[in-house]
């Protein structure tokens, strides 16, 4: 157990320095989102194309891992679909709950564990975790948020279009299809520009756990509180649970062979609390309340949650 808190509680403790520093007023909201801009558009997409770009396309590609990874968030999405459908949600706060149960926060908290678990690997799971969720996981969930909205029989393609056109332009997708069309060519990047990419890809870690620490000053902590709760459960407990059962099957039926360190990875990943923008996205239909009250939750219980996902995958 003590090899597991070495994982978790530098990673807890950071959040909480990042806490601090906002609460003591050493920094304020406006820094974090300056510090969060840099990175979401710098740091992480310079450690991703780093990642692979200093990588092999046979280690690159994990067609295994995207398979475990994609059903698993396919059927968090289906079933935290099914279960706020029956508490009789309305569309809106069931497409927030949705978003909140399937989208986790592996840039500013996965990857930071990921370092920590696996350092050799936490590269490479990052840029496959965002594939998944920024191709198919995240647009399905934004696509449920825009309906929620829309006019009855306005068509669904051109929303769906207009989604994945603004996620595409977002760095850390370039980083990724930069760092892939390196690892295809085989043409080794030069000394001096990996070095400086890899100095700023070591910036993201401890950054992004001191952004989202201190985002939490200030969260409105009212609002639907039994929402807020199902969300975080669903969060913390579903998604993993359902990815596990999906490695388990397709691993046991031998469709999909892992290593037992992506094996750790995929279902950790889909662990973290919710991500960063969660809050943002809820605003826009005024239900940043049970938003923040879930976000606030599902990352403080994810302490716990993760130490003990941790112990029973050592």
């Amino acid at each position: 157990m003590t090899a597991i808190l070495a994982i978790t509680f530098p990673i807890y403790a950071t959040l909480a320095l990042g806490y601090g520093v906002v609460w003591k007023g050493l920094f304020n909201a406006a820094d974090m989102r300056s510090f969060g801009r840099y990175v979401l558009n710098i740091a992480l997409p310079a450690m991703i194309f780093s990642a692979l770009a200093s990588r092999s396309p046979a280690e690159v590609f994990q067609p295994g891992y995207a398979a475990i990874y994609t059903l698993g968030g396919l059927g968090t999405i289906a079933l935290s679909y099914l279960l706020l459908t029956l508490r009789g949600t309305d569309p809106r706060r069931r497409a927030l709950g949705v978003m909140g149960s399937t989208c986790p926060n592996n840039g500013f908290i996965g990857y930071p564990i990921m370092l920590l678990a696996f350092p050799d690997q936490a590269g490479l799971v990052l840029a496959l975790n965002l594939t998944v969720e920024n191709l198919i996981l995240i647009p399905i969930c934004l696509l449920l948020v825009e309906l929620a909205d829309a006019p009855p029989g306005q068509r669904l393609l051109p929303r769906l279009g207009r989604i994945l056109g603004g996620l595409a332009k977002m760095p850390m997708i370039i980083g990724l299809a930069l760092g892939l069309l390196v690892s295809l060519s085989g043409v080794p990047l030069p000394g001096p520009m990996l070095k400086f990419v890899e100095m700023l890809a070591a910036t993201a870690g401890a950054l992004a756990l001191l952004v989202i620490g201190g985002s939490l000053v200030g969260l409105p902590l009212h609002g639907n509180r039994a929402l807020a709760a199902q969300i975080s459960a669903s969060k913390l407990l579903l998604h993993p649970a359902l990815t596990a059962l999906t490695a388990a099957v397709l691993m046991t039926s031998g469709i999909v062979t892992l290593s037992p360190s992506l094996h750790s990875a995929v279902i950790l990943s889909a662990a973290m609390p919710m991500f960063g923008i969660y809050t943002v996205l809820a605003q826009r239909n005024g239900l940043e309340g049970a938003a923040s009250l879930a976000m606030l939750t599902a990352t403080s219980g994810a302490f716990v949650t993760l130490t003990l996902l941790l112990w029973l995958l050592a």
